[in-house]
C-alpha cells in the first residue's frame, strides 16, 4: 500500500488548483479532489498516529482509528455528493471555499491533539461563512456575520479550555476529557455551540437557510457532525448529554410545524436528529455510541438529499416558502420522488437508512433504564415524520397548485440526488457494511418484528394525525412570515435595548451640552458687564467652550493633586 497523505492537505491543494484553473478544468478538479482524497484514505497505508514536535509538545496531526475513519469516509461521501450537485456553478469562489471547508472538517476528525483540533475548528468557521455570503443578499450578509460571531465564540471557548487543560495536565492529546474542571466545561461548551445545543442553536436556523442552494448542502454535512465526533471522542457516557439530547430532539418540533421557509424546517429537523446522536453519546454504551455515530452517518446523507431537493426547487423557482409552492410534482416528478426517499429515510421507515440507526439509540435508552427519555425520543421520531416526512414533500410538491411550471433541475443536481437516494435505500435494506465500520462490534438486529411493527404503527398514527388536522383546518397555515425563537433575544430584544440606552445617553449628553453653554453664556455676560466687549468676544470663538472645559478639568486635577500631597 502507498503512504497516505493527510486528507486536509489534498483538499487544500485541490482548492488552490481550482482557484487557478479555468472553466471545465475547474469543474473537473472540483469533483476529482474528493474522489482522489477518498481513494487516498481507503487505499493508503496510514499509521495510527502521525506526530510532529513543536515547542516541546508532541502534536498528533493525523490519527486514524475506527471512529475517525468512519467520519472520514462519511465526509468524503458528502463532499463527492455536494461537488456533483454544485458542478453547474460558474462561480469560482464557492468551489474554492467548499473544498477548504471540507478539508477543515477532515482536519477536525483526524486531529489527535487539541492544538490541531483548534486550528481546524477555526478554519472551518472562517471558510464556511463564505458559503452563506455567496448568496449576496442583505439577509445572507447579516446572517453570515451573526454566524461568524457565534463560531468565533466557540473557538475562543475552545482555545481557553485547551490552554487551561494543557497547563494543568501537560498533555495536548485529544481523547476522553469528561466533565470535571473549568477546562473541560469550556471545551464542552465550545463543542455544544457547534452541535446546536438548546439556546445555542439559532446560528444554524438563522444562517443555513440564507445560504446558496448548493452551499446549504455542504453546511449541513460538516460543522454539526464534526461537533458530534468531538463529543463522541471526549465526552462519551456524560449523563448530562442524555437530557440535552432529549431536549434537542423534542423542542424543534413545535417551531418546524409553524415554519414557512422549508429549508428552515430542515434546519430544525437537523437539530431534532442531532438530539438522537447527543443522547446516544450521553448514554455511552457500545450500542448507544454505535447508534449515535451510525445515525450521524445516515443523517448526513438523507439530510443532504432533502437539502438538495429543496435547493433544486429554489434553483428552478426562486421560491422556498411553503405558502408559495405546491403542484410541482406535475413538472418535477423526479425531484419529487427523490425528496420522498429522503423524507422516508429521516422518518425511519423500515428499509430506509434512518430506521437502522435511530432504533439503536432508542433500544440503548431502554436497556439503560432511561424510559422517559425513550418516550421523548419516540415523540421526536413521530414529530420528524410529521414535519419533514409529510410537510416538506406535501407543501413543496403537492398541497395547492401554485401555478408554477418549471422543468427538472440540471442533470448534475439529479445525479447527486440519485447517489444520495441510492445510499439511503441501500443502507436501509442492507446495513451490515455500515455496521462493520462502527467503533464497536455490532450484534444488533434492526429488522426485529417488534421494532418494525412498532415503527410502522408510530408512522401510521402520525400520518393520521396530520390528515385529521388538515381536514379539520386545525393545522397551522403556511404564513408569509419569519418565525424566531431564542434568537429573539439578540435579533429583536437586544437591538432595541441598545438603541434605547444609546438614545438615553444621547439625551443626557444634549442636556449637559445645553447647561454647559448656558453657563458659558452667563460667564460671558459677567465678562461683558465688568470687562467690556473685548472679553465677551471670546464667546464667538469656536473653541471657547472646549477651552473652558479644559481649564475646569485642569483646575480639578490640580486640586486633587494638591490634596494628595503633590508638589
Amino acid at each position: 500500500m502507498i503512504a497516505s497523505l493527510h486528507p486536509a492537505l489534498i483538499f487544500v491543494a485541490g482548492a488552490v488548483l481550482v482557484a487557478l484553473s479555468p472553466g471545465r478544468l475547474r469543474a473537473a478538479l472540483f469533483v476529482l479532489t474528493p474522489v482522489a482524497s477518498f481513494a487516498n484514505l481507503v487505499l493508503g497505508d496510514h499509521a495510527a498516529l502521525t506526530t510532529v514536535e513543536i515547542f516541546d509538545y508532541e502534536l498528533a496531526v493525523f490519527r486514524a482509528d475506527r471512529l475517525s475513519l468512519l467520519f472520514g469516509y462519511l465526509f468524503h461521501l458528502a463532499a463527492i455528493i455536494g461537488a456533483v450537485f454544485a458542478l453547474h456553478l460558474r462561480e469560482r469562489m464557492q468551489h474554492v471555499v467548499a473544498l477548504l471547508y471540507v478539508g477543515s472538517g477532515l482536519g477536525i476528525v483526524f486531529a489527535g491533539d487539541l492544538v490541531t483540533l483548534f486550528i481546524f475548528w477555526e478554519l472551518a468557521a472562517v471558510t464556511s461563512v463564505f458559503l452563506i455570503w455567496a448568496r449576496r443578499t442583505q439577509r445572507a450578509t447579516a446572517a453570515g456575520f451573526r454566524y461568524l460571531m457565534v463560531q468565533m465564540v466557540s473557538g475562543l471557548l475552545l482555545l481557553a479550555g485547551v490552554l487551561i487543560h494543557v497547563h494543568q495536565t501537560g498533555s495536548t492529546a485529544f481523547g476522553y476529557i469528561g466533565l470535571g474542571g473549568t477546562a473541560s466545561w469550556l471545551i464542552f461548551l465550545a463543542f455544544g455551540i457547534k452541535c446546536a445545543f438548546p439556546l445555542l442553536h439559532n446560528w444554524l436556523t438563522d444562517a443555513y437557510p440564507e445560504s446558496t442552494p448548493t452551499g446549504t448542502v455542504f453546511l449541513g454535512a460538516f460543522t454539526t457532525k464534526a461537533a458530534i465526533y468531538a463529543l463522541a471522542r471526549a465526552y462519551p457516557g456524560t449523563e448530562l448529554l442524555v437530557y440535552v439530547g432529549a431536549t434537542m430532539a423534542v423542542f424543534p418540533i413545535f417551531y418546524a410545524v409553524i415554519e414557512n421557509d422549508l429549508r428552515r424546517v430542515l434546519c430544525y429537523s437537523m437539530i431534532n436528529q442531532l438530539g438522537f446522536m447527543v443522547a446516544g453519546i450521553g448514554i455511552g454504551t457500545a450500542l448507544a455510541i454505535n447508534g449515535a455515530v451510525s445515525h450521524a452517518f445516515n443523517d448526513v446523507i438523507f439530510k443532504a438529499l432533502l437539502f438538495m431537493s429543496m435547493g433544486a426547487v429554489l434553483h428552478m423557482t426562486g421560491k422556498i416558502n411553503g405558502s408559495d409552492l405546491g403542484g410541482l410534482y406535475k413538472t418535477m416528478p423526479v425531484t419529487t420522488t427523490l425528496c420522498i426517499v429522503g423524507a422516508a429515510s429521516i422518518s425511519a421507515f423500515p428499509l430506509f437508512s434512518g430506521f437502522v440507526s435511530k432504533s439503536m439509540v432508542m433500544a440503548a435508552a431502554l436497556e439503560e433504564g432511561y424510559d422517559w427519555v425513550w418516550l421523548l425520543l419516540l415523540l421526536a421520531s413521530a414529530g420528524a415524520f410529521h414535519y419533514v416526512g409529510i410537510k416538506i414533500p406535501f407543501f413543496a410538491f403537492f398541497a395547492h397548485d401554485s401555478g408554477i411550471r418549471v422543468k427538472e433541475p440540471p442533470l448534475n443536481m439529479l445525479v447527486a440526488m440519485f447517489i444520495a437516494a441510492a445510499l439511503c435505500i441501500g443502507i436501509g435494506a442492507y446495513p451490515w457494511p455500515l455496521y462493520a465500520l462502527l467503533p464497536f462490534p455490532v450484534e444488533y438486529v434492526p429488522f426485529d418484528a417488534t421494532h418494525v411493527v412498532a415503527q410502522l404503527q408510530l408512522l401510521f398514527f402520525s400520518a393520521l394525525a396530520f390528515a385529521w388536522l388538515k381536514i379539520t383546518g386545525l393545522y397551522p397555515p403556511e404564513l408569509r412570515s419569519v418565525n424566531i425563537d431564542a434568537e429573539w433575544t439578540y435579533r429583536w430584544f437586544a437591538p432595541r435595548v441598545i438603541r434605547g440606552v444609546w438614545s438615553f445617553g444621547a439625551s443626557i449628553d444634549r442636556a449637559l451640552r445645553v447647561h454647559a453653554l448656558r453657563g458659558v453664556d452667563a460667564v460671558v455676560a459677567v465678562a461683558w458687564r465688568y470687562c467690556g466687549p473685548q472679553a465677551a468676544a471670546a464667546r464667538t470663538l469656536p473653541t471657547s467652550a472646549a477651552a473652558i472645559w479644559v481649564a475646569v478639568l485642569l483646575g480639578v486635577t490640580l486640586v486633587i493633586y494638591y490634596l494628595h500631597g503633590g508638589g
